[in-house]
């Protein structure tokens, strides 16, 4: 109280009561020694100013002007920690509002800056904060010095993300990454954060593994080819192989996120820090515990669980499994494919046809569960013996047939028919046809048959060779012409063949398909089916025997003449010896034209 009671020296007390104290100083001077007290401050710039005060609502600044300036608390929801106290930048707005109170933005001030800040935090690799907005296409959107920075998902955490939502609203910290000045982008990563110390964690880690060893682990990630497991600071992964000794579609058949469950080491590289676990291996292998006393011979039930196109592999106990190879399937000999036979999920009998305990081996067939139809074919299809049959596919040689499933049989392509000429067996019949045979021949050891299907009527060749005779002249239509001669169509459904020059008509034409003329058998070949015929034969015969006719009248009217000469030769005198000389001379040249 004495300091506040103590007298001014140099205080004019006469002037203060006279109300002259005034009179020495103006309004104008008081006005100016105040405002030198106080900060001076200039619009549109950002200052640094202290928080003197925060609420729920607002924050106090105070800059050093005469009023201090209000902030909007959300201008600060990327710092959480903001205390009073603190030190913060603003831009000035306007030094009086509507209300002559001091306009301060913290945002904005943030915003002028930021892509400087931004720039040096990437050069000097800072650690910064940033507030996570809200969600976007593949990661979230972060508020870092006021700029939207985006987040990408696998940059959020070394562990994958399932919830993406529970980090909005979050203030973490982050590094830059990466910063696209032209298009003024920038990515963080709060993964960058962790790694550096993760990676040490990791090295610390492998140096103490050993293969073998069972370590305690906690699903980290699960994907269609296996399980990454969190080992406590570096992950290793099960193969799906080698989560089950069964067939595993999917690891999650076995295995959810977040379980605990031990696991042993099979491998592990040094460099490249993978590390190779399993699972299954922690139990007795399924085939130690099969039973001593399976053989082959015995049946046994199982499930389809996978199938090919050349068999099924059926698990007949958890972990062991057969194979049913297509051929095992059915009896028939026809290539097919094992879908047709099965499908997965089955369930189905078979009988074990091997059986191999040390390579954990086995094969399986259905087929033996049914008589082998072959086993007494001497007696179900004897030789001779009539059936029906069903076409199954062609060669260039026969037609592949089946009587029954596991019954196949070959007609050969001589065998179809007794007069037509085939050229290929598929003009005489199609796949899936019936058609009637006759087993000729039976191979039991190959399993095939021989059959046919024209020894089903009697052979007209018999008949043939009686009409068909050499010299014997019948009427054909020309079917087809090719270089090496033509097919001619004979009464009776019979062909036969003529070689180029046996088409040559009597006018020196060449005859040409679809003429009907008379051809005359000039070979018969009953083994073969083979009739050979001409056309031009007919006539060049019936011109040789007119030819002949003439000469053997000529050669008789000579030898007339002769003997009518020696019966006159005996009255002639010798003043004919002339005219006989003469008509010597006449028949020694008729002779010779007759020779």
């Amino acid at each position: 109280m004495s300091e506040v009671n103590q007298a001014v020296p140099e205080f004019d007390w006469d002037a203060f009561e006279n109300g002259g104290v005034e009179a020495n100083i103006s309004k104008e001077d008081l006005t100016k020694k105040y405002d030198e007290t106080l900060s001076t401050i200039v619009e549109k710039e950002v200052i640094e100013g202290e928080v003197i005060s925060i609420n729920k609502r607002e924050v106090v600044v105070n800059i050093g002007f005469k009023s201090d300036g209000i902030i909007s608390r959300n201008e600060f929801r990327y710092n959480p920690d903001l205390k009073v106290g603190d030190k913060v930048e603003v831009y000035v707005e306007s030094q009086e509002d509507s209300k002559g109170q001091l306009e301060l933005s913290h945002k904005k001030a943030r915003a002028m800056r930021s892509w400087d800040r931004v720039n040096e935090a990437l050069d000097k690799d800072e650690i910064i904060k940033g507030y996570i907005k809200c969600r976007t296409k593949g990661g979230m959107i972060v508020d870092v010095f006021g700029i939207e920075a985006f987040l990408p998902g696998s940059q959020i955490d070394v562990k994958p993300i399932r919830d993406y939502d529970i980090f909005v609203g979050k203030t973490m910290e982050f590094k830059v990454v990466k910063i696209n000045s032209e298009f003024r982008n920038v990515v963080v990563s709060h993964k960058a954060l962790i790694e550096a110390e993760l990676e040490q964690q990791k090295k610390d880690i492998i140096s103490k593994l050993e293969k073998g060893q069972v370590l305690e682990g906690t699903v980290k990630n699960i994907t269609s080819y296996g399980v990454f497991i969190d080992l406590g600071g570096v992950d290793g992964l099960i193969h799906i192989t080698d989560l089950s000794w069964g067939r595993v579609s999917h690891p999650e058949e076995i295995v959810q996120l977040d379980q605990k469950l031990n696991v042993v080491i099979l491998d592990f590289d040094d460099e490249k820090k993978r590390i190779a676990l399993g699972l299954k291996q922690l139990t007795p292998h399924p085939w130690e515990a099969l039973s001593a006393d399976l053989k082959v011979g015995d049946k046994v039930k199982g499930k389809v669980v996978v199938m090919a196109d050349y068999g099924a592999f059926v698990e007949i106990a958890p972990g062991v499994e057969g194979l049913i190879h297509v051929s095992e399937m059915s009896w028939s000999q026809h290539l097919r494919s094992a879908q047709e036979f099965l499908k997965v999920g089955d369930d189905v009998e078979a009988v074990v046809l091997t059986l191999d305990r040390e390579e954990r081996k086995m094969s399986l067939g259905i087929k033996q569960l049914h008589p082998d139809p072959w086993a007494n074919i001497e007696e179900k299809y004897p030789i001779g013996s009539k059936h029906s049959a069903t076409v199954r596919n062609f060669t260039s040689f026969g037609v592949f047939v089946e009587i029954e499933e596991g019954i196949d049989g070959l007609i050969h392509i001589s065998d179809l028919s007794w007069t037509k000429k085939i050229k290929h067996p598929s003009e005489f019949t199609a796949a899936g046809e019936k058609i009637d045979v006759v087993v000729l021949e039976i191979d039991k050891e190959n399993r095939r048959l021989s059959l046919g299907h024209k020894q089903l009527e009697e052979n007209p060749w018999d008949v043939f060779e009686t009409i068909f005779t050499v010299d014997s002249i019948h009427e054909g239509t020309i079917t087809e012409v090719f270089d090496k001669g033509a097919v001619i169509a004979l009464p009776y459904g019979v062909e036969g063949f003529a070689t180029p020059r046996h088409l040559v008509k009597e006018d020196g034409t060449q005859a040409k398909a679809e003429e009907k003329l008379p051809f005359k058998v000039i070979e018969f070949n009953k083994a073969a089916k083979r009739i050979i015929l001409s056309h031009s034969r007919i006539f060049e015969d019936e011109k040789k025997d007119a030819e002949t006719t003439e000469k053997k009248n000529t050669a008789k009217a000579t030898k007339k003449g002769v003997k009518k000469v020696k019966d006159s030769l005996e009255v002639t005198t010798l003043g004919d010896i002339t005219e006989l000389a003469a008509l010597r001379d006449q028949m020694s040249d008729n002779d010779k034209k007759a020779e």
